[in-house]
């Protein structure tokens, strides 16, 4: 059996210093850790329960089905914060028939982020009789 004690998403961009930037000043994470030199080395970035690490140098493509999925608390607040940093919105904030609120934006190199807002009465933060 496999006992997980921590775990991270590993991305490794085209460009390391502009995900960095937008991961750090266009998103506003907050650096868990850095490690390294150079314009590769490696950042570590709190995401809720898990972790994100830019590191490295990637000439590869992005993966066509790799996608973050990151939970806000309010993601109007988010929606108007992040096109006011001028971050592209790939797809609206839209409630989705299982009854999530979803947004999609991109980071520099393409990979897909879906920005979640689970609503009060959602399963997954309501269940009656518990």
């Amino acid at each position: 059996m496999v006992h997980v004690l921590s775990s991270r998403t590993l991305l490794r961009p085209a460009d390391p210093e502009r995900s960095r930037s937008f991961y750090g000043e266009t998103l506003g994470l907050s650096v868990h850790r850095e490690f390294g030199t150079g314009p590769e080395r490696g950042t570590v970035y709190f995401l809720g329960n898990g972790f994100l690490e830019v590191s490295g140098r990637s000439s590869e493509p992005v993966p066509p089905g790799l996608c973050l999925w990151l939970q806000v608390a309010d993601l109007a607040a988010t929606h108007q914060e992040l096109a006011e940093r001028g971050v592209e919105i790939l797809r609206e904030p839209r409630q989705e028939p299982w009854g999530l609120i979803e947004m999609w934006i991109a980071d520099p190199d393409g990979t897909r982020i879906v920005l979640v807002e689970i609503p009060a009465e959602h399963p997954l933060r309501y269940r009656p009789g518990i």
